[in-house]
């Protein structure tokens, strides 16, 4: 069993990989291609997937009985302990806001002073 998740990928490479797995639903596809196919698929999807990113996973005789591999994904495989995992990165911390300013805004003179 092969599946492929495309992510803002051309039409055109769609409609490549439907000539070999059924697209269930926008972007992915699903098929049980030998192996060497699905190789030869995975470098099509490499080379033309534009600005896109790409996920597989596949059936194989390990511990999981699958494996993955991603290409321009934030989430990356990552081997513990024998099982693969995906690494996703911690989200940035935002920004330092700047710090409040000291004093009294304009309206709050206007309404202490009044209108001078």
């Amino acid at each position: 069993m092969t599946v492929i998740v495309l992510a803002n990928c051309p039409a055109g490479l769609r409609g490549f990989l439907t000539r070999w797995l059924l697209e269930i639903s926008p972007g992915v596809f699903l098929g049980a291609p030998s192996a060497r196919v699905r190789d030869i698929l995975w470098r099509e999807v490499r080379e033309y997937r534009g600005k896109g990113r790409a996920l597989l996973a596949y059936q194989t005789d390990n511990e999981q009985g699958f494996a993955f591999a991603t290409h321009e994904h934030a989430w990356h495989p990552t081997d513990h302990e024998g099982l693969t995992l995906l690494h996703r990165p911690a989200p940035r911390p935002p920004a330092p806001a700047d710090p409040p300013r000291q004093g009294w805004s304009k309206a709050a003179k206007r309404r202490r002073f009044g209108n001078r």
